[in-house]
């Protein structure tokens, strides 16, 4: 009977709990004598606060490559340039009102008209600015030839997610903001030394100058 009762008493959930409660303090005196040293843990509003200094310095340095002109601002004869390079003619009179969606739509209608059939004249030069903003081709001579390009204005229509490349021979390049094209380091240097015009200070004004910026620094 003592022996059973000792069993019992040895078993006794009373007893675990108390064996449980020694083993963690002799685990933490063990912790505390090992003379391994924690590391302080930052506090999150100073890594916070350090975090938005360094955006802000950043934001400065960008600000740099970046011209605010509204719209209605812009030097652009656009009566002139139409005739003078009907290429021009879409992205200044559409752009302006269109957003991502409409561009993807005129993209796949276009694509539709002349699935079977080879697009001629003003039509040619459309679907040739649409096939390089949805799908670039770096053997293609606009890529291949860009060395020989001086730049009048690079222009953000952040509505639609568009940026476009004026050169000084009527070539316009298209290129949404979030998208890789071919240009060559010579290009972006160009860019970045016209610097971009946009309406206004904004988000995608600034991811955009921050990739391009990247681009020129591999």
């Amino acid at each position: 009977m003592d022996v059973e009762h000792r069993s019992e008493k040895m078993n006794s959930p009373e007893k675990i709990e108390e064996e449980d409660v020694t083993t963690q303090k002799e685990m933490k005196e063990v912790s505390k004598g090992s003379g391994v040293k924690r590391k302080k843990s930052i506090p999150r509003k100073s890594t916070r606060k350090r975090q938005k200094m360094e955006e802000d310095v950043e934001k400065e340095e960008l600000k740099g490559f970046l011209d605010i002109i509204p719209r209605e601002d812009v030097p652009i004869d656009i009566q002139s340039l139409s005739t003078k390079f009907p290429i021009v003619d879409w992205k200044t009179c559409m752009l302006e009102d269109f957003d991502r969606q409409d561009v993807e739509e005129l993209y796949r209608l276009v694509k539709e008209r002349y699935n079977a059939s080879r697009p001629e004249g003003y039509d040619l030069m459309l679907w040739g600015d649409l096939h390089t903003l949805f799908k670039p081709d770096e053997e293609d001579e606009l890529w291949k030839n860009q060395h020989e390009y001086n730049v009048i204005s690079w222009r953000l229509y952040d509505f639609c997610g568009i940026h476009i490349l004026l050169m000084q021979n009527g070539i316009a390049i298209h290129m949404l903001t979030e998208k890789k094209y071919p240009l060559s380091q010579e290009m972006i240097t160009k860019m970045l030394n016209k610097r971009l015009e946009a309406d206004h200070e904004s988000s995608q004004a600034f991811e955009l100058l921050r990739f391009i910026r990247s681009q020129v620094q591999k």
